[in-house]
């Protein structure tokens, strides 16, 4: 068993059953399933966000694997993903406490709960009206200069997201969003992989899912060569020659994905 407590919760629940007392708070759910609950609670004042996670099941993840998808057990893969983002100045979400017991991964029984980032709007939200109201092009080189190298950070340091896409990413509205100020944080790791080092095919995969998250933004060629520039670090020059493989790829993957949403939408059940 694993527990870590920060307060308030270390106060709140101090010679209580973490674990029991979890399953207690009250709050908006923004997501219900049989094995995953994320509520919004208030506590001492303040917002936090509430992740449990409850066994899925040998069914669930037998399921998985056989489709060639990793299967996300309980609450540590965004843990650690949290630690290692915060270890390496990538800004993100705050945890306060998290618990994990159980060895049979089928039955764990685990939680993750965060600090509330806000006042925030999403990027995808932000950028919602782009395509007929463009933005200040200082304010938009800004962004993606941002977003670029909060990307490049996460993957160097080991994580992948593979839900990396731009409404993922919160803007802090407490103070006017201006090119020279602004601030980005990266949320919902839950599906994230940590590793010594972030293999390429998972690097592609984050970025053909935050390119597709962005077609319809109204970016131009030169939107999409500067976030390159800025996600690589190297002369443009070079990273056209070097990664040209990668570039036909994040069109293809693009595409796919994009293909999918569109059968998923239709399906009544969006990514």
């Amino acid at each position: 068993m694993q527990l870590i407590l920060s307060e308030p919760f270390k106060s709140l629940w101090a010679g209580r059953d973490a674990f029991a007392e979890v399953e207690r708070l009250q709050g908006q759910v923004y997501r219900e399933l049989e094995a995953r609950r994320t509520l919004r609670v208030v506590v001492a004042g303040c917002g936090y966000f509430v992740k449990i996670h409850r066994g899925i099941g040998w069914g669930e993840i037998l399921k998985n694997l056989l489709t060639a998808r990793a299967p996300v057990l309980g609450a540590a893969q965004e843990w650690r993903a949290l630690r290692r983002l915060t270890e390496a100045g990538v800004p993100t979400m705050t945890p306060v406490a998290f618990g994990e017991r159980g060895g049979n991964p089928a039955r764990q029984h685990s939680f993750l709960i965060t600090e509330e980032l806000a006042p925030t709007v999403s990027l995808e939200d932000f950028c919602l009206d782009w395509p007929s109201r463009p933005p200040a092009p200082r304010l938009k080189r800004a962004l993606i200069a941002e977003v670029a190298r909060l990307t490049a950070g996460m993957h160097a340091a080991g994580v992948n997201h593979r839900d990396c896409y731009i409404c993922h990413f919160l803007l802090h509205t407490d103070r006017p969003v201006e090119a020279d100020s602004l601030r980005l944080s990266l949320i919902d790791l839950h599906r994230a992989q940590t590793r010594a080092r972030t293999p390429r095919r998972w690097r592609d995969k984050d970025l053909a899912a935050l390119y597709f998250s962005a077609l319809d933004i109204g970016l131009t060629r030169r939107d999409k060569l500067r976030f390159l520039r800025g996600y690589f670090r190297q002369p443009l020059r070079q990273i056209l020659r070097e990664e040209a493989r990668l570039l036909a790829r994040l069109e293809a993957q693009a595409g796919r994905l994009l293909a999918r949403f569109q059968r998923k939408a239709a399906e009544g059940n969006p990514l």
